[in-house]
């Protein structure tokens, strides 16, 4: 079962994780959350950084190593992570990868009510994510085909395989049900059209 984590912020794991590698003050773990690319799997900006590092202190979880000050930079304080703080990013990990947990990934609610549109209509709309999805996979590739040139370890890689997979998943998903919804056997579109136009004609 998930455990109630003091900070919950999947951005304090993130920081937990770098600061495992050295300590840091907070400006240095942003330039470092950005270089890896982190924007792509976690939601942060620079007020929502600090808040985190001021919650994950007060949590125990980082504790204040020294106050760094160089030529007329504002002073910075350098954090480093404490025992506890290693515990919870090692307990919090194996949650994530080991515990499969219920989403509430937009698109499902979309296609849970999509009745509620028009066959055509919702056609139209599912071929314009196939686009989209076009589009994502070829930055995930890309991304992918970068770090490959880089000699970048396919370990450090694997957020963008599992990103690619989803993708794919979804078009062959959304492909299968655009082929459902019109083909005459399943006959989707049409008890569906009818529908619509029954009410079109109420209103």
């Amino acid at each position: 079962m998930a455990k109630k984590r003091k900070v919950g912020n999947p951005l304090a794991l993130a920081v937990l994780s770098y600061l495992l590698m050295k300590p840091m003050h907070p400006y240095e773990l942003g330039r470092t959350l950005k270089k890896h690319g982190d924007d792509r799997n976690i939601k942060y900006n620079h007020g929502s950084l600090y808040m985190v590092v001021r919650q994950l202190h007060a949590a125990g979880f980082i504790a204040e190593q020294e106050i760094e000050r160089q030529g007329n930079l504002p002073e910075r304080t350098v954090y480093a992570i404490t025992a506890d703080g290693r515990q919870e990013l090692r307990d919090w990990l194996r949650e994530l990868i080991a515990e499969p947990k219920h989403e509430y990934p937009a698109f499902v609610t979309g296609l849970s009510l999509i009745s509620a549109l028009p066959p055509q209509e919702a056609t139209e709309l599912l071929r314009k994510r196939l686009e989209q999805l076009a589009v994502q996979r070829e930055d995930i590739q890309s991304v992918l085909d970068s770090a490959a040139s880089q000699g970048v370890p396919g370990l450090f890689l694997v957020e963008e395989d599992y990103r690619l997979a989803i993708v794919d998943t979804e078009v062959d998903f959304v492909e299968k049900f655009l082929h459902d919804i019109n083909d005459p056997e399943t006959d989707w579109a049409g008890p569906w059209g009818e529908f619509h136009e029954q009410h079109t004609e109420q209103s």
